[in-house]
């Protein structure tokens, strides 16, 4: 198991708290490597505790395999609170964002006054955004896996073949190379629905004209995320015009990008390209978000953030895209990872203009 996650949080644990009891499945699977169902996570500065019942014990012990952690056979918020109280715990951290109510209040209850309950906010989120090596791999990984089914769809795209038999033919075949899921519902829209950024798809036949596919898979729990925007029949020279321009932005950004990039002025070098080509305002989100267990993490390509440098461990997509209300849309999506201090696109597909 990869337990530099843990290491790191204990490295930034907070000085007020004693431990932090991890609810959320996302996260108890980044500090373990292990996907728990149904237990709890406990980390502390010097160790870390997994608690699961019969049902995962096996299983738990094989994956949970570092002298860091300690798995109990036990995972009653009751049993929790007394292991906790048997290092003299006083004060544990929760996760405010994910913690209902309800749950909560069970906290309270079953924790009393003897250990109190403060919230950690983003500590987490925030820790996720600067993947380890191993993280940087499984995104690898999982984006190779995308590049493959791209260019097995393209052999597989016919003009009587559906939206949604394309998207299912997609996420099969990431399935069959050992992809664990879909990052997201898989985007797969023709002619007038290709200018809806998340479109669903239709079980119709593919219009002529563009076709958007916006997808990725889950490989170790890691995510990928590309779009591709291709042709069904022929292509006028607006059409031609609206995809070269989107694919200038998108290679501009491309060519700048690198460590220490300032994420607004990101957005802004495509947002430039496609507002001086006559575009202006047909480009109506952000041009690229932050990728790891998430499909949508920190930190965003966007004008608002202004303050955000790319880092050593950054993920980010870049995607800039034009639609045009009730014609046509195109969107262009690589993802690129910020490592020994240099960008690097780790998206290989091709990206000139294919007519099917």
């Amino acid at each position: 198991m990869n337990t530099e996650n843990v290491k790191k949080l204990q490295a930034s644990f907070p000085e007020d708290l004693d431990a932090i009891l991890i609810t959320s499945e996302m996260h108890q699977y980044y500090l373990t490597g292990f996907n728990l169902q149904d237990g709890y996570v406990a980390v502390m500065r010097d160790r870390a505790m997994v608690f699961v019942d019969f049902r995962y014990i096996e299983a738990a012990r094989a994956e949970v395999d570092d002298p860091m952690f300690t798995v109990y056979d036990k995972s009653g918020l009751e049993f929790v609170r007394d292991t906790l109280k048997g290092f003299d715990v006083k004060t544990v951290g929760f996760e405010d964002k994910v913690v209902t109510v309800d749950l909560f209040n069970w906290y309270k209850k079953v924790f009393g006054e003897e250990i109190a309950l403060s919230p950690i906010g983003g500590l987490l989120e925030v820790q996720r955004t600067v993947k380890t090596e191993y993280e940087l791999d499984m995104i690898k990984k999982a984006q190779s896996i995308g590049d493959a089914a791209f260019e097995h769809i393209l052999g597989f795209i016919t003009p009587d073949r559906t939206e949604t038999e394309i998207a299912v033919e997609l996420e099969y075949f990431m399935k069959r190379l050992g992809a664990s899921g879909t990052s997201f519902s898989t985007i797969c829209v023709s002619g007038a629905a290709s200018a809806l950024p998340h479109g669903e798809p239709k079980n119709r036949k593919l219009e002529r004209g563009f076709l958007t596919m916006d997808f990725g898979c889950i490989y170790n729990g890691y995510c990928s995320d590309m779009t591709r925007t291709i042709v069904i029949g022929s292509a006028d020279e607006e059409m031609k015009r609206v995809y070269d321009t989107v694919l200038r932005a998108q290679c501009a950004v491309l060519e700048a990008i690198d460590w220490h990039s300032n994420c607004a002025e990101m957005d802004k070098i495509a947002r430039d390209i496609i507002d001086n080509a006559g575009y202006k305002g047909k480009f109506g989100h952000s041009l690229g978000h932050g990728v790891g267990l998430y499909i949508h993490e920190k930190p965003g390509l966007n004008s608002g953030n202004t303050g955000t440098v790319l880092e050593n461990g950054h993920v980010v997509t870049v995607e800039p895209g034009i639609y045009l209300e009730g014609q046509y849309g195109v969107r262009i999506e690589d993802m690129v990872i910020i490592h020994g201090n240099r960008a690097e696109n780790i998206t290989k597909s091709r990206k000139d203009l294919i007519i099917l």
